[in-house]
C-alpha cells in the first residue's frame, strides 16, 4: 500500500461517496473508482458496501480507517512541522471562512496583503462545515465559536454587530408583536442561534418564508421585499435598499475567531496575513 491509496480510501470513508470524494482530493470519479479497486485488491478485503445511500465501511474497513487515521495524523503533522520552518513569503495559504465573511469582511483584506506580498497565493473556501486545521484542510480559520481542537492557536479578531433590516420603503407597523410580518432567516438547521432566538422573541406572531444558511441569499431576500431579516452590519449596511430598523433592543452580535494549528506558528506568510486582517478587522 502507498500512502496516496491511503488518502482515497479516507476521503471516500468521509464523502461516502465516489463523487463527493473525487470533489475533496481534486480526483476524477472513474479514477477514485480504479484506485479504491487495486486497494482492496491490494488488502485482499473489500473495504466498503456499496449501498444506495453511498458506500459503507466494512468491518474489514472500519479496522483499516482506525490505523489510516492514525497514518494521516503523523503525515500531516510531519508537513505542518516542515511548513512551519519557511520563513519566506512566498507559496499558498488556504483561508477558510463563511460565504458572507468571506467576500465582505476578508477580500479587502487580501487585496492589499497580494499587493504588499505578491509571491504568496491566497485560497479563500467558503462553506458551511467546520474544516479541520489538524488534517490541513485550511491553515487558517475564521469562524463565530472558539476553536475546541488541541493544537490551535486561536484568539477573538472582533465582534460582530448585527441588525434588524426591512427593504427600503416597506411599512413597518409598531407594537404588534410581528402580527402580519414576514421573515427572512437561518433554516431550521440553524435555528438555535442567537440572532434566530432573538427574532422569534421580539417578533413571536411574525412568520418565516425564507429560511437559508446563506447570509447573502437573506440579504437579497430582504432587499426584494420578501421579509425582514437580521444580518451581520457589514453585510446589511452594504446592500442596496435595505433599511435599519430601531426596535429599541439590538439583535444579539457574534465575536468571531480566528485559529490555525500550532505547527504552522512560525510560518511567516501566515503570521504576516493574521497581522493585517487584524490591523484592518481588529477590535
Amino acid at each position: 500500500m502507498e500512502w496516496s491509496d491511503l488518502k482515497i480510501f479516507l476521503a471516500i470513508a468521509r464523502a461516502g461517496t465516489l463523487a463527493g470524494a473525487a470533489k475533496r482530493i481534486g480526483q476524477t470519479q472513474p479514477t477514485m473508482g480504479r484506485r479504491l479497486k487495486t486497494l482492496e485488491a491490494a488488502v485482499g478485503d473489500a473495504l466498503f458496501q456499496r449501498t444506495q445511500e453511498g458506500f459503507v465501511l466494512t468491518p474489514e474497513g472500519a479496522v483499516m480507517l482506525v490505523h489510516a487515521e492514525r497514518i494521516e495524523e503523523e503525515v500531516l503533522g510531519l508537513e505542518r512541522k516542515l511548513s512551519g520552518r519557511d520563513a519566506g513569503l512566498e507559496g499558498l495559504i488556504r483561508i477558510s471562512s463563511s460565504d458572507w465573511f468571506g467576500v465582505h469582511m476578508l477580500t479587502p483584506v487580501f487585496a492589499s496583503f497580494s499587493k504588499k506580498h505578491p509571491g504568496v497565493t491566497i485560497e479563500l473556501i467558503t462553506d458551511a462545515r467546520l474544516f479541520s486545521l489538524s488534517r490541513r484542510e485550511a491553515d487558517m480559520v475564521f469562524r463565530i465559536r472558539p476553536f475546541e481542537e488541541a493544537d490551535i492557536v486561536q484568539r477573538k479578531l472582533m465582534h460582530m454587530p448585527y441588525g434588524l433590516y426591512a427593504a427600503r420603503g416597506a411599512r413597518i407597523p409598531r407594537n404588534a408583536q410581528g402580527r402580519g410580518l414576514a421573515l427572512v432567516t437561518m433554516d431550521t438547521a440553524f435555528g438555535g442561534l442567537p440572532d434566530v432566538t432573538w427574532l422569534q422573541r421580539v417578533l413571536p406572531h411574525a412568520h418565516t418564508v425564507f429560511g437559508s444558511n446563506n447570509r447573502e441569499a437573506q440579504a437579497r431576500m430582504c432587499a426584494a421585499g420578501i421579509g425582514l431579516a437580521v444580518l451581520p452590519r457589514p453585510l446589511g449596511d452594504a446592500t442596496p435598499g435595505l433599511k435599519l430598523l430601531d426596535l429599541g433592543e439590538a439583535p444579539p452580535g457574534r465575536d468571531v475567531w480566528v485559529g490555525y494549528h500550532r505547527d504552522l506558528r512560525r510560518l511567516a506568510r501566515l503570521k504576516a496575513l493574521l497581522d493585517m486582517a487584524v490591523d484592518m478587522l481588529g477590535t
